[in-house]
């Protein structure tokens, strides 16, 4: 007697913890009519803090470097996340610092004319990056800036 009331206790117990599971699953609304598709996937190596001041802009766009060919010196008034789809991507900083991405890598470029840099296609294939700024509103894409002598 005292073992089934312990077998049953312990079934209560089992279903209730059953059930508990059951409903978040059996109440989900699944959705349809919806497609995705995965532009670029980059992995950045160090963790991504963004915060912006005020109303911001945010763009996507695909740029594409050919073979030997750069961005021109450059900066940014708003940080920007960009992914490397393929090829591999040189940067040069405005200290002379050399920066390699490639394809699946991932990078944040920070704001402000004293990070002024560029970008070179030193590679034999196109260089393709999906790239998103956060710009406050209005603000161009890059801000043009001299070589700061490397």
């Amino acid at each position: 007697m005292r073992m089934g009331r312990i077998r049953r206790g312990a079934l209560v117990v089992a279903g209730v913890a059953a059930l508990a599971v059951v409903p978040s699953a059996a109440l989900a609304t699944p959705g349809s009519g919806v497609s995705a598709t995965i532009l670029a996937k980059g992995t950045s190596e160090d963790g991504l803090k963004i915060k912006t001041k005020g109303r911001t802009d945010v763009v996507v766009r695909t740029i594409t470097i050919e073979p030997g060919g750069s961005t021109g010196w450059h900066y940014h008034l708003g940080k920007l996340i960009a992914v490397v789809q393929s090829g591999t991507l040189t940067r040069t900083m405005a200290d002379c610092s050399v920066e390699v991405a490639t394809a699946g890598q991932s990078f944040v470029e920070p704001d402000g004319a004293n990070h002024v840099h560029i970008g070179r296609n030193l590679g034999t294939e196109p260089v393709v990056l999906y790239v998103t700024y956060l710009l406050p509103e209005g603000a161009p894409l890059s801000v043009d800036a001299p070589d700061p002598g490397c």
